[in-house]
């Protein structure tokens, strides 16, 4: 598995305590801005786009709040990115929306917290506790996915 992570200045030791852990799992981790004061939205751009293009299975990404990082990845077709601010907003981030992305806020969660929170990401499958809900959450995802075709135009 591959997870790109990067984030702005402001989440360099957030990005770093998950980028270790990430490692210690046996994942194999894409740095997105190499410690290299990065605008968040080239971050948030670039990451998006190398899970957009199948470079990287995710994307967790950091600044502030989480939602700056949030508001760029989102506007890569094809990404479906959820501010997470809980273990339980990051298991539903995957259960319920099929995110590839998660962002995060170096304000609002400790190392010890994101690190959880990912994990309850990735060990979490697509309707995992709404099984069933799941020919909804799919016909859902595919709805919300042709958004993508239709503002291409």
């Amino acid at each position: 598995m591959k997870i790109v992570i990067g984030a702005d200045s402001f989440a360099y030791e957030l990005k770093k305590a998950v980028g270790e852990h990430l490692k210690a799992k046996n994942i194999s981790v894409i740095d997105a801005d190499n410690y290299s004061n990065i605008p968040y939205f080239d971050v948030a751009f670039d990451a998006a786009n190398q899970v957009a293009q199948g470079k990287a299975d995710g994307a967790i990404l950091f600044c502030g709040t989480g939602a700056g990082m949030n508001i760029v990845a989102n506007k890569v077709a094809g990404i479906r990115a959820v501010a997470v601010e809980s273990v339980f907003s990051a298991k539903k981030a995957k259960a319920i929306n099929n995110a590839n992305v998660i962002t995060m806020g170096a304000m609002i969660v400790g190392n010890f917290m994101a690190c959880e929170m990912v994990d309850a990401w990735l060990d979490t499958k697509f309707a995992e506790g709404f099984e069933q809900l799941s020919d909804f959450l799919a016909d859902a995802e595919k709805s919300v996915s042709s958004i993508d075709e239709k503002t291409r135009r």
